[in-house]
């Protein structure tokens, strides 16, 4: 199993722990992120970039998979539309992890966390992050805003994540 941190810079050499922005977390002790290989199309697009993810999990049932995949991807990302240029002009880098080094945070959202510095195993450069989820069979669809698949999806049997919506258009 590979886990990795998403980053748009290329020169990170060791992680340092950061205490966590969320507020439903321990705010006095470090951590290092990464993600499973599962939920990594989840972070193939600019940090701050708004969006919805969804993929099919082991109960997901056949109608929701009709409803709202369109094609037999198992994973879609969702991102508004003002953000296609940006996306089309942004290089990531995805830093790799000895898994040994840290323990599941998250299974829905397949988040690993160490409270130690770590130092990547391998970096990979990712050129063109929309064929990068094409590669990996991600649906991508680009919406005019993202709160209705945003109120929708969380009532389905997909594990779902919402990203940087602090940052979406606003709600009409």
């Amino acid at each position: 199993m590979g886990i990795f941190h998403v980053s748009e810079e290329d020169d990170i050499h060791e992680f340092q722990p950061r205490i966590p922005t969320r507020q439903d977390l321990d705010q006095s002790k470090g951590l290092v992120w990464a993600v499973n290989e599962t939920c990594l199309p989840n972070f193939l697009t600019p940090r701050n970039c708004p969006r919805v993810c969804f993929h099919v999990a082991p109960n997901t049932s056949d109608a929701d998979k009709q409803t709202y995949l369109s094609s037999s991807c198992q994973h879609a990302v969702v991102i508004e539309n003002r953000w296609f240029e940006t996306i089309t002009k942004t290089e990531l880098y995805l830093y790799e992890f000895d898994p040994i080094h840290f323990k599941l945070q998250d299974d829905n959202a397949g988040f690993y966390v160490s409270d130690t510095a770590q130092v990547p195993i391998n970096k990979i450069k990712i050129d063109h992050p929309i064929q990068e989820l094409f590669r990996r069979q991600v649906e991508v669809r680009f919406v005019d805003q993202l709160w209705d698949i945003h109120d929708e999806i969380q009532h389905t049997t997909f594990h779902w994540s919402m990203c940087r919506m602090k940052f979406a258009a606003p709600r009409r």
